[in-house]
């Protein structure tokens, strides 16, 4: 007789499966959480960098030194609205876009990346 007992406290109870689902609303919450964690570990900061870099080529201006993203470092003689001209050698003056300036350097400022130790 407690084997018996056992065995039906054992079964599943009745509608076993409406008793195991979650409500679409706890799906829901996840979902919303998942989305604002995706916005705040990556859109966010992303616009966060693309809005500090808008302002840094509109700020550069004739005489500033800068690097390219193709690592050219040169001095801006000529600050454009769309373009800059740079002089990158001695009678040497190209003509850029601003979005090739990656960094604004200060007088004799090394890029971030490069080590002091290759510096000439």
């Amino acid at each position: 007789m407690h084997s018996l007992m056992t065995i039906i406290g054992m079964a599943a109870p009745a509608g076993g499966d409406a008793a195991n689902q979650q409500s679409p609303l706890f799906m829901f919450g996840w979902l919303a959480i998942m989305l604002v964690l995706f916005y705040m570990m990556l859109i966010r900061p992303q616009r966060k960098r693309e809005k500090e870099r808008q302002e840094l080529l509109a700020k550069i201006k004739t005489g500033d030194r800068v690097l390219f993203c193709g690592g050219m470092i040169g001095i801006v003689a000529n600050a454009k609205e769309k373009t800059c001209v740079v002089k990158v050698a001695d009678k040497v003056k190209i003509e850029v876009v601003r979005g090739a300036i990656n960094q604004v350097l200060d007088k004799g400022e090394l890029p971030a990346d490069v080590d002091q130790a290759s510096a000439p």
